[in-house]
């Protein structure tokens, strides 16, 4: 399903990845036994409705690499050539990784954000850099170099991935065509370096809509993503397409008035972040669901979403003036197409 060949990977990123990629988790049955085809599409197409540019498909979640290949050729078919479609690297090992990639490319993906597995605990950059080359070499897509916190590389270097491995390793590997750059959050520290080094190779982005948005308003940012901007409904893109028109102060107006949807995202982040490594999928469906679509249960092992929590992110987009489902919470459980 891809539409460039491997070589020319950092060409058609640079024609093709313009605009906001939102996240699409997967949805699954009420019994939790299976893969729920109508709620998927469903976020499909309010993807499409909300103007995003692409989404990426959840891995990193209970889902087994057969079902993500069927969740893969639902989005694919669904999105119709109107949404790319971003594989996630979250899989259990690297041989399992480049194994769902391959899947996934023949599926209807056509770029992948590269994780590390929680197993995965490299103690120099050596080790960094052969598990990186290795699932770029084995797969054909474009590749989204990550650097976060959430891989615990601090280790090794306080940047996590340190300036010289990033700088390595866009050298030597033609394929990875964009730095999703959040090394050293909250400050943009790894944002501005890698900016300033390596933007006329490939790609650089920040992800977090708050400090992105701003950061566009100062570099030719063209590509935003990918993160829970699903939460503030058409607004991310809506906001990102401005700066890029030049409408900064424009932009701005509608930056304070979400503000308050902004800061109720933050204060419950807050709320449960502090070690766990990983990513409150829940709550981001919920967040999701809040906008429109689809929610519905999630497979154990999950972190829960609490009441007081889901007052506070609802409140939030009240206080924005942004849409807001009147359903009640419990629905979210459900799910707007339960199978």
């Amino acid at each position: 399903m891809i539409s460039y060949r491997k070589k020319d990977a950092r060409a058609w990123a640079r024609d093709n990845m313009k605009g906001v990629a939102n996240v699409i988790i997967p949805s699954y049955s009420r019994d939790l036994k299976r893969l729920n085809e109508k709620g998927i599409r469903h976020d499909v197409r309010k993807n499409i409705e909300y103007g995003f540019w692409g989404a990426l498909l959840v891995s990193e979640v209970a889902i087994t690499v057969p079902e993500y290949e069927q969740f893969t050729q639902w989005a694919h078919d669904e999105a119709g050539g109107k949404l790319k479609l971003v594989f996630q690297a979250g899989f259990n090992t690297l041989k399992e990784n480049i194994e769902a990639a391959l899947i996934a490319e023949k599926a209807g993906t056509e770029i992948a954000l590269l994780g590390y597995p929680q197993n995965f605990y490299a103690t120099t950059n050596q080790h960094i850099y052969d598990y990186t080359k290795a699932f770029c070499d084995a797969v054909n897509m474009g590749v989204i170099l990550f650097p976060v916190p959430t891989w615990g590389f601090e280790r090794i270097h306080p940047a996590g991935m340190s300036p010289e491995l990033i700088a390595q390793l866009v050298k030597d590997i033609p394929n990875i065509v964009c730095i999703k750059s959040e090394a050293g959050v909250p400050q943009p520290a790894g944002f501005v370096q890698t900016w300033k080094r390596h933007a006329d190779e490939v790609l650089v982005t920040f992800p977090i809509e708050g400090e992105a948005l701003l950061l566009a308003g100062l570099v030719p940012m063209q590509f935003m993503g990918t993160n829970n901007t699903g939460y503030y409904g058409d607004m991310t893109p809506k906001m990102f397409k401005m700066v890029q028109e030049s409408r900064f102060d424009e932009m701005m107006e509608l930056y304070w008035q979400m503000h308050p949807a902004r800061t109720a995202y933050m204060t419950v982040r807050n709320n449960y972040r502090g070690g766990a490594g990983t990513i409150h999928r829940m709550e981001w469906k919920y967040q999701a669901w809040l906008s429109g679509y689809n929610g519905g249960p999630m497979r154990q092992p999950t972190m829960k979403i609490l009441d007081r929590n889901m007052r506070v992110l609802r409140d939030g987009l009240v206080k924005s003036k942004l849409p807001v489902t009147g359903d009640p919470d419990s629905e979210f459980f459900v799910g707007r197409n339960p199978v």
